[in-house]
């Protein structure tokens, strides 16, 4: 099992090399949940992520024929980025394996740092065959995205600094994927405040570490298919398991519309853009799946911030379809000039925004003398949005609301 010594040693290794992250209050949090509330701002790692501790103090810990020869590792993205980037600056070479699948910045970014990329299968443990074969014929050191006790170590840093900087923390809650996060920050935390207590947040589309809980051992798991692709494991690690099974007090799953709704939270409330993996501590809170008393002071890990920027802007619609704020209506009037003006007017008076309007005469039941406007509207929410209806019905047309 992993000590506090290895941790605080790991720490001494690695500070000149990582960010010391912030741990700032979070007033919009305490507005939605019970008690006070921190968010550990590990996305302003140099590399994005928590994962530039763990690579860091593992690429230290080489002896020099280890360092000549260079490294392998399988990753999603976020571990590839920080290997490769301290690989190069200790000049070390690095190959990765990524996913056919992993989001088009980590690629760019691991290949930018100097890595050798290569892609393929679906997910971090698919890649893993190759790394092992690499390993064996090129005499290459594998580093392991989270099973590694150097890894374990570096990644147990964050807790060092959050017990500093909150030091009336009563709850930490830690993202999940393979565990060597919330095995590190767990042995930290627990050794020096036994009572707080670590609350892992894993994707419910890859529930290793819950499964493997119920089960009494890790299982691998069929499918990992997630929008928090830094945390998509099909398998938690061995060395992970008896550190979460001993350390973590529980476990709680995020689906993927409650990870889309805290990326969409943290973007619009606290202004920083963090990856599917990074919001699930925050989509904890706010969908309830933690209990919290008011006297509470609760720490969440933000362990990540990158993501692709087209699918921030699906997050961004998606969020405003579901809290009411983007609307599509179907508005039926009589064929004759002035109606269009009438209805975007109306639209207008009533404080909504028209974003896209299609006009047309073929549409479904409509009669002949009749037009279909179909709108994308922007509002200030669902009552405002039937305050819309209400009032072009009033005029006599004949308006249906689009899921």
């Amino acid at each position: 099992m992993l000590s506090y010594e290895d941790i605080v040693a790991a720490r001494e290794r690695i500070r000149s090399g990582v960010v010391e992250t912030g741990c700032p209050p979070s007033f919009a949090l305490a507005a939605r949940a019970s008690g006070r509330f921190h968010l550990k701002a590990e996305f302003r790692q140099r590399t994005g992520s928590f994962k530039d501790r763990g690579s860091l103090n593992k690429l230290l810990r080489l002896d020099p024929a280890a360092r000549e020869a260079g490294v392998v590792a399988a990753s999603a993205g976020n571990h590839a980025q920080a290997l490769a980037y301290h690989a190069a600056r200790l000049g070390i070479a690095c190959t990765v394996v990524m996913p056919d699948h992993a989001p088009l910045i980590k690629v760019a970014n691991t290949r930018g740092y100097g890595a050798r990329v290569i892609q393929t299968g679906e997910t971090l443990s698919d890649g893993m065959v190759l790394v092992d074969r690499m390993a064996k014929d090129k005499g290459l050191t594998p580093v392991h995205a989270f099973d590694d006790p150097d890894v374990m170590a570096g990644q147990g840093t964050i807790g060092l600094e959050i017990l500093e900087q909150v030091p009336d923390l009563t709850t930490v809650i830690v993202p999940i994927g393979g565990g060597g996060m919330i095995s590190g920050i767990a042995t930290a935390v627990k050794a020096r405040r036994p009572g707080v207590r670590v609350i892992g947040a894993e994707a419910a589309a890859s529930p290793g570490a819950r499964e493997s809980l119920a089960a009494g051992e890790p299982v691998h798991l069929e499918r990992s298919d997630t929008l928090a692709d830094g945390i998509a494991v099909k398998r938690i690690g061995d060395l992970t398991f008896p550190h979460i099974q001993a350390l973590v007090d529980d476990v709680v799953l995020i689906d993927e519309e409650q990870i889309t709704r805290a990326i969409f939270f943290l973007l619009e409330s606290e202004k920083v853009v963090v990856e599917g993996g990074g919001a699930v501590s925050v989509a904890a809170v706010l969908e309830g799946k933690v209990d919290l008393r008011p006297s509470d002071v609760t720490v969440c890990i933000l362990s990540g911030g990158n993501i692709d920027m087209n699918l921030v802007s699906q997050v961004i619609d998606r969020a405003l379809w579901a809290d009411g704020r983007l609307a599509r209506l179907t508005v039926v009037v009589r064929d004759r000039p002035g109606y269009l003006n009438e209805v975007t007017a109306l639209v207008a008076i009533e404080g909504a925004n028209v974003l896209h309007i299609e006009h047309t005469r073929a549409f479904g039941d409509i009669s002949v003398g009749k037009v279909g406007i179909e709108l994308t509207i922007e509002t200030r929410g669902p009552e405002h949005v039937a305050t819309i209806v209400a009032r072009l019905r009033e005029l006599g047309h004949r308006v249906d609301e689009l899921s």
